[in-house]
């Protein structure tokens, strides 16, 4: 919106439309997770570990990118352990911190679910692009 003044039916249909094209691409994510057995948050999470890149990874970093709070990212990150997906190593700077690694096997999801993802983004960029110059 720009500045104050009084919300308009565009401006509503506007946000609608933005919420909408939000909605169908989380729907979609979910659905194209839950095909590899995956829920979307353990799908999030394996794609903040890969997304930090070289940087060590931590319960707590996981915490943050998903937004949720450090005892929740731990059982997480128990499950994502469970299906073999992530391995915990002790940090050498700090023996009481685990870092996150994701195996082999994640990877393979992580890259496929992640191409797929890409081509939806792809396909609904200027839906999203028109959505946003309205504001």
């Amino acid at each position: 919106m720009k500045g104050n003044r009084e919300l308009k039916d565009q401006d509503y249909a506007a946000l609608a439309k933005f919420r909408h094209l939000i909605r169908a691409f989380q729907a979609f994510s979910e659905q194209r997770a839950a095909e590899h057995g995956l829920k979307p948050q353990q799908h999030q999470a394996l794609l903040a570990i890969r997304g930090a890149g070289d940087a060590p990874v931590t319960i707590g970093y996981v915490a943050e990118r998903l937004v949720i709070k450090p005892h929740s990212a731990s059982g997480l990150i128990d499950r994502l352990e469970a299906l073999e997906l992530v391995v915990r190593q002790t940090s050498p700077g700090d023996g009481r911190q685990s870092i996150l690694a994701l195996t082999p096997k994640a990877r393979d999801i992580l890259a496929q679910l992640s191409a797929t993802h890409r081509e939806e983004i792809t396909r609904v960029r200027p839906m999203l692009l028109d959505s946003l110059k309205a504001f």
